[in-house]
Parts: structure tokens; sequence; C-alpha cells
């Protein structure tokens, strides 16, 4: 189980991401266990800039925002679970594999992010994402990182 008020507010995770606005695409990480597994919100509001050109009669979240989302909370799961991230110190992102979308995600959505961690190789992290709305799949991907 996790540990008992192991969520994260938008202040810690500034702490811990190099991303500022209007990058930063997680506003709340609700529990995570170290070297298993994290869920963090992302919420899509309509006053985000890119709904204004994605579609303009049709807004749609941009599919590469979700990974981008997906690679954040992956990022503060290696923090949490090896205090070797801060907004000093990096993890490069460096692959996807198998990234599947399944529905679009729209404003007021709010978007579930699971992320689990697979393995680590020698310098290289894995980590399984699914993101969720409404308890729907939106999109799954495998995330990949490099340690310096």
């Amino acid at each position: 189980m996790c540990i008992p008020n192991c969520f994260l507010n938008i202040k810690n995770i500034l702490k811990i991401l190099p991303h500022r606005y209007p990058f930063v695409l997680i506003d709340r990480v609700l529990y995570y266990k170290k070297l298993k597994y994290l869920y963090a919100i992302k919420n899509c509001t309509f006053n985000e800039s890119f709904f204004q050109g994605h579609f303009n009669n049709n807004p749609i979240f941009p599919g590469v925002l979700i990974l981008e989302s997906m690679a954040q909370a992956s990022c503060l799961l290696i923090s949490k679970s090896t205090d070797e991230l801060d907004i000093h110190k990096l993890y490069y992102f460096v692959g996807i594999d198998n990234a599947r979308f399944k529905r679009e995600v729209v404003p007021g959505d709010q978007i579930l992010l699971k992320i689990y961690w697979l393995k680590t190789t020698k310098n290289i992290q894995t980590f399984k994402c699914v993101a969720m709305v409404h308890k729907n799949i939106v999109c799954r991907a495998i995330i990949l990182f490099f340690k310096k």
C-alpha cells in the first residue's frame, strides 16, 4: 500500500520538475509507491491556449501533450523513488514505444495518469503509462528515460 498522505500538490511538483507555465502538465499526485507506481491528475480546462488552435470548432487535448504529461508523471515517480531528480538534475526522455490513442480528451475532462515502473536496465528506466478519463483508457505507452 502507499504511504498515508503520499500526495503532491503543485508547490511540491514545481520543486521537482524543471517545467514551468505553460508547460507543467501535472496538477496533483494522488499517491505513489516507491519504485512501483504513481497516480497523478491533469485537469483540462478550456482556457488552455492550445485548445484555441486544436481544433477551433472541436477542441481536443493534443495527444503529444498526453504523452508529455505521462513523461512528467514518470519523472515524479523517479524523484520520489530515488531522490535523484530535482529542478537541477535531469533525466532525459529518450523513447516512446507502443503509444496508442483510444479516445479524445476535451475541455472539462480530468486525465488520471497511471505510471508503473517496469524496469531499470543500466541507465535506462522504463515505465508503463496509462491515461484515463472517466474510467476509459485514452492513451497507453511505454516511456523510457536515460540517466546521464
